[in-house]
Formats: structure tokens, sequence, C-alpha cells
């Protein structure tokens, strides 16, 4: 078996990042950790909209709170931040020159924002053929709904998710987002993923691509069972709480200190749970013994359920049924899921050095490749921390030329020259 390489898989390639937020950001951040040279493109004297948006931020080594957000610091890790006025025609001109040098351009402007800077793909196609370049938008290029502003709370609410995700109005529940932008997030995923093909299309015949991507079609799109049982069956599907649409018993059950996860997956699982819980009978009872039954029955078995699991303590639950083999385990709050020994093993905590903080703890890469393992060559930079050393790199910008943009206001180079100061020290 080979050594694995210090390079990334996607070792070479340029990517030039037009996106903020969530989204946009999660797609480039992934091509980072895998070993593209990423471009954050950023406004000058503020940068990415999520710097902002805190607290938690980032504390320096004298423990004082900097402007460096957990959010921003989530997904913008291997990429080189460079600050440029997209709203002057000298920084489009920079952009644009940039675009020649890319593989790929992902951006997340309102639909005919970039066309009328002159950086839309047909005009950047003109200069630079192989260019794939990858739109993400709320609603998509085309539609009625094209030029709306799409937000993951927006898109939680119109694409369906959050009316499956919340307790039975019956029970005081209502509609809930997720705690999480799991929209923005699996955009940017879908987003990846369409550019990886791409890729392989240019691989094949020389040729870039543009890609469309909106919010809504990727939040409609993992609706998965629930979106195709709905289209099978034509009826709309109500709030479970924790309950599982169609397997029983699949959900949170009370302990006799805290809720516990029981995830019993067929039939012989739940026989195990059964005579764990000193209750035989129900396995053997033709209303719950196969899961098609406990799912039409699941208002009668539940609570029995519930009866019998706030007999014991949870950890007493999951070390009984684990050696059963019946799926289960904790709520796990965030704390308890950092210092998880499993996690940590899998490497989903690193540390990594940051100009600021000296260092600073990020989540880890779920993927696990062979020969081209992720790097974490570059914690999320400072707003414009690498303006002078890319724009003289890939442009061939002279000091004279980059000191003539930042009096324009069309650069900014503070950043630069913090972190070119630090790194002389």
């Amino acid at each position: 078996m080979s050594e694995p390489t210090s390079k990334g898989a996607l070792s070479g390639l340029l990517v030039l990042d037009l996106s903020r937020i969530l989204a946009g950001p999660t797609c480039t951040q992934v091509l980072g950790d895998l070993g593209a040279e990423v471009i954050k493109i950023e406004r000058p004297g503020r940068g990415d909209d999520t710097r902002g948006w805190g607290p938690p931020f980032l504390k320096d080594r004298e423990g004082r709170e900097t402007g460096e957000s957990a959010y921003y610091l989530s997904t913008n890790r291997n990429k080189a931040s460079v600050t440029i006025d997209l709203a002057r025609p000298e920084g489009q001109k920079l952009i644009a020159e940039l675009a020649e040098k890319a593989d790929i351009l992902v951006e997340n402007f309102k639909v005919g924002d970039l066309k009328r800077r002159g950086l839309d793909y047909e005009t950047l196609k003109a200069r630079n053929p192989r260019l794939i370049y990858c739109s993400i938008s709320g609603f998509g290029q085309t539609g009625p709904y094209a030029h709306r502003a799409g937000y993951d709370f927006l898109i939680q609410g119109m694409g369906g998710i959050m009316s499956l995700t919340g307790f039975p109005n019956e029970e005081g529940g209502t509609e809930t987002k997720c705690g999480v932008g799991i929209a923005d997030v699996m955009c940017g995923m879908y987003a990846t993923v369409s550019i990886l093909a791409a890729l392989n299309h240019r691989h094949e015949t020389g040729e870039g691509q543009y890609i469309d991507i909106s919010l809504l079609d990727a939040q409609v799109s993992w609706l998965i069972n629930q979106g195709a049982g709905y289209l099978v069956s034509g009826e709309v599907p109500g709030r479970l709480g924790n309950g599982h649409p169609t397997i029983v018993p699949y959900e949170t059950f009370p302990a006799a200190d805290r809720s516990f996860i029981l995830a019993v997956g067929n039939d012989s699982q739940f026989g195990k749970f059964c005579e764990v819980a000193g209750a035989p009978e129900l396995a053997a009872d033709p209303l719950y013994a196969k899961n098609a039954d406990r799912v039409r029955n699941r208002k009668q078995l539940v609570p029995i359920i519930r009866r019998l699991t706030i007999e014991k303590s949870a950890d007493e639950w999951i070390a009984l049924l684990e050696e059963a083999g019946v799926p289960c385990g904790p709520v796990n709050d965030l704390g308890q899921v950092f210092s998880d020994p499993q996690v940590l093993e899998r490497g989903m905590r690193i540390t990594m050095p940051h100009p600021v903080s000296g260092e600073v703890d990020l989540i880890g890469s779920p993927i696990n490749l062979e020969k081209t393992p992720v790097v974490y060559a570059k914690a999320p930079p400072l707003l414009g921390a690498d303006t002078v050393d890319i724009l003289s790199r890939h442009l061939g910008l002279t000091e004279k030329t980059l000191s003539e943009l930042a009096e324009k206001g069309i650069l900014d180079l503070g950043a630069s020259a913090r972190q070119k100061g630090q790194a002389a020290k």
C-alpha cells in the first residue's frame, strides 16, 4: 500500500470564492480542505457578514474579545482573505483577472448582480473557457422567486422541513427550525458535489460549465422519505416530535434520570428490547410483533414503553441494550460531544495556530481519504490578511500599484500589513 501524499486531492486547483454567509463558504471550505487554493474575496473594512455575527467571538492571547466570530471561523478554514471593492470598476477588473487564472468560481450574489459588474459566467467564460462557475442563490436563476433574497430560516419554512420538525399541536408543540443552518449547509454540499462532477467533465472534454444551485431546490431534495411518502400517498405528514414516521419505537424515551434514545430498526431488535425490559409479551402481541403493526398502533405502544423505561437510569438502559445489540444512546450536549472519545479519536475536534489567539479549536472534516487525506493548512484568515500576497503572486501587482489601489479604497492592506508584521516577529 502506498503512503499518503502530503498534497490534497484537489491540490493545484485555484478557487475564487465570491461567496459569504454559510452555503458558499461551506462549499469552498470543503474544497480547501481537499487541497485547493481558495481565494476568499471580501469587502474592504467589513468582510463576510458573518464576521460580525456574534458573540461568541474569539479571544486574543490576553483574553480580550476580538472581531473574529465563531460563526465566521466555522466555515472559512484553508482560505486566503483578499479585500477588493467589487462595486468599483478597478475592483471588478482585478476579479476578472483572477478569474482568468481560476479553475472554479463560487458566488452567491443576488441574481443579476454580477452581470451588471461584468463578472457573470458568459463574460468570464470568454476569458477562461475552462472556468467552472457555480452560482448559489436562494431560489435559483430561473422561476418566479429568482430575484428574492433567500436565507436559511426562510428556506426551512418554505421547503417543508419545519412542518415536519417539532412536537404535535396536541402536545403543545409548534413547527420548529433545525438548530443549525442545515438548509445552507446541505446546499453547500450539493454545490461541492456539482463542482466535482464538473471537474470530471472538464478532465474529459477540457471545457468548464455553469452550475445553478439553490437553497430551496436543495431543501426540497433532502425531504427524502417524508417527501417521497407524500408523493406516494398524497397524505401530508404531521409533526412527530422525536418519533419516526415509519419505524416504532424510534425516538427518545424517559429514564429515571434523563432521556435516552431507543432506535429499534427491526423486529428482532424489538424482541431483544422487550426481553431486556422484562416485557417479552409485547413482542409476541400481534398488535406490535411487526414494525408495520407498531407504526399503526404507535399511540398505544409508546406509552407502554415509556412506563417501562422510567424504571432505570439512562446509563443502565444504554449498558443493557448495547449488550443485547439494541441500538440506543444518550442525548449529548455540545460539551459532551466535543469530549466524547469517539469524536476525539476520529479527529472531529482540531486545534490550529491562529495569529490573534495563538490557537483556535475548530470542527474537523469528516472526509477520510486514504491516499490524499484532508490537510489543515491555514486557520480562518483575518480580513484581508492575504491581499498583498495573492495579488502580487497571481497578478504580478507591484507594491507601488497595491499602495495606489489601497489609497483609492479599492483594496485594504491593513490586515495584510499586520499579518506580515506578526509573521516577522
